[in-house]
């Protein structure tokens, strides 16, 4: 099989690449070990971030996600749940981080409303009495499934060929340039690859001899059922263990940690984990104490660290677009790491801009306007998800069967 772009890695980021390349008229290929949004998309806590969570330590990370908070409102219909967020601060926590994170949001144009311990009881039944006020900012919710799904059914729309259950043995090279992938059914020739393999990018690397310093980190999601939670919940402080609640149709996900692991496919579970997410979310929600035990899952977040001098929260949510050629002297691949759910349109447009570049590819980016498809018919995102073989343990109690 030969193709222009072979884009390995069917989570968020390589189906929005695929779709950004068709668009702009590149032929391209994506192939993924098994089905789309199985790695760590689908294994998210589900949150649509308006900028807030960073504001204060990364205006950059925080404006791009503000701004593609607004982007997926418009573009991706039933694959969002509109709902407010609210960052909570309660009686043991500093007042003067809540007032530093309000001020970085209207510097950075984040609305954010203050509500006062009684007002923030009242629009979020069940919040205790520890509270002493809110900050109301844009959260919502995504739905990756059905994210993934219609990215993918909107590339393959604009001539995109997505291979799912197609695992790469490794990367085929010709002296310093990378010319395709082998496949256990054979071999994908490309004029270029792009490496969207997340917290496996390392992996991939190495079978063109290259090295690429991931440092993935396990978070766990514990879902509990309640149906009474229409808001995003966020502990106003410093990131930790626990601090988000993110609700869902008759379940609410609590996150999350953030533990350093050697293998993304190593055994991730840890009844601890689930213990200690119930205690630190009830915090800020009483009931989920005591909650009736849905699920509980672990995702492997793609942080790229190659100092080494970060450790676990410290290592940066920012996402890289790595050129090979620069970096390793090995022509024919890039790849992109770290970054958000939140902003992988984005990370996916940045991919898109370097590839057509040393393509020689001049149309722009047109992502950010054009609808995914079916975005405004629940059930028609559900057959994308059961086609592309894209449901996680993320919403699975959202997806229709």
């Amino acid at each position: 099989m030969d193709t222009e772009v072979l884009v390995v890695g069917g989570g968020a980021t390589g189906v929005g690449v695929a779709r950004d390349l068709a668009m702009r008229g590149v032929d391209v290929v994506l192939a993924e070990r098994g089905g789309l949004n199985a790695g760590t998309s689908g294994r998210s806590h589900g949150l649509l971030h308006s900028g807030a969570r960073y504001a204060e330590h990364d205006p950059d990370g925080a404006r791009e996600c503000i701004r593609e908070n607004r982007v997926l409102r418009d573009i991706a219909g039933d694959a969002v749940r509109d709902t407010r967020g609210l960052f909570v601060q309660l009686e043991s926590d500093d007042p003067g981080f809540f007032d530093e994170k309000l001020a970085a949001c209207r510097d950075l144009s984040i609305p954010a409303t203050v509500h006062d311990g009684d007002d923030a009881r009242d629009l979020v039944p069940g919040l205790p009495d520890t509270v002493e006020r809110a900050m109301d900012v844009p959260d919502a919710v995504i739905y990756p499934s059905r994210l993934v799904a219609a990215t993918a059914a909107s590339a393959r729309e604009h001539g995109a060929r997505i291979l799912t259950h197609t695992p790469i043995d490794g990367l085929l090279t010709s002296g310093d340039t990378v010319v395709g992938a082998s496949t256990p059914d054979g071999e994908i020739r490309a004029e270029h690859v792009v490496n969207a393999t997340g917290a496996w990018a390392g992996d991939l690397a190495a079978t063109a001899d290259i090295e690429l310093e991931m440092t993935p980190t396990k978070g766990a999601m514990v879902t509990v059922e309640y149906d009474a939670l229409d808001t995003v919940l966020n502990r106003c402080r410093p990131p930790a263990d626990g601090d988000i609640i993110v609700p869902h149709d008759n379940t609410v996900v609590l996150g999350t940690t953030s533990v350093e692991v050697d293998d993304p496919d190593g055994n991730l579970e840890d009844s601890e984990e689930v213990e200690r997410m119930r205690a630190e979310c009830s915090a800020l929600l009483p009931v989920v104490a005591d909650a009736p035990l849905d699920h509980a899952y672990w995702g492997v977040r793609p942080l790229y660290e190659p100092s080494g001098m970060a450790e676990g929260r410290g290592i940066s949510r920012g996402f890289f677009v790595l050129d090979h050629a620069e970096r390793d002297g090995m022509r024919g691949l890039t790849s992109v790491v770290g970054g958000k759910l939140t902003t992988y349109r984005l990370m996916a447009e940045a991919t898109a801009d370097h590839v057509t570049h040393r393509l020689g590819v001049d149309a722009d980016c047109r992502t950010a306007e054009e609808r995914l498809p079916g975005a405004d018919d629940a059930e028609k995102l559900d057959s994308f998800v059961r086609e592309f073989d894209a449901g996680g343990p993320a919403d699975s109690d959202v997806l229709s069967t």
